[in-house]
């Protein structure tokens, strides 16, 4: 059995975690029809509930969400040793925030997202293999 060449043919996981529906949905359609699996969450303690983080090639997470924002869904991953590349979403983050971002190594998108940006910085912080497979 040639288990390199199954490996090789897996789309990447992207996670996304929005409490707006809508735009949870917008992003699962144009990631997957870059060539990425999806799994979608409506927010942080719904991310944290999942176990199956292993196979995680990236999250996106929406910053403002009732609950637990997202940089706190990314504190409380990197607690449990969780280091998948991340990137957050913002419409507007304070300094404070900002320097939260960069302390835990965490990619930040300005909304309203324009152009490619956020597939950019996708390809951008996953390994070439990744995204070549």
């Amino acid at each position: 059995m040639n288990t390199q060449g199954a490996l090789s043919t897996a789309k990447p996981v992207v996670v996304v975690v929005d409490d707006d529906l809508a735009v949870r949905n917008s992003l699962r359609f144009s990631l997957e029809v870059e060539g990425f699996a999806v799994r979608a969450f409506a927010g942080g303690a719904e991310l944290l509930e999942d176990v199956a983080h292993a196979a995680v090639a990236c999250l996106v997470l929406e910053e403002q969400m009732p609950g637990m924002s997202g940089l706190d869904a990314i504190a409380r991953l990197r607690e449990r040793n969780i280091t998948v590349p991340t990137i957050l979403m913002a419409s507007r983050l304070t300094p404070a925030q900002l320097e939260r971002a960069k302390r835990a190594g965490v990619c930040v998108v300005e909304k309203p997202l324009l152009d490619n940006v956020l597939l950019e910085r996708i390809r951008g912080v996953l390994s070439p293999a990744i995204v070549a497979g």
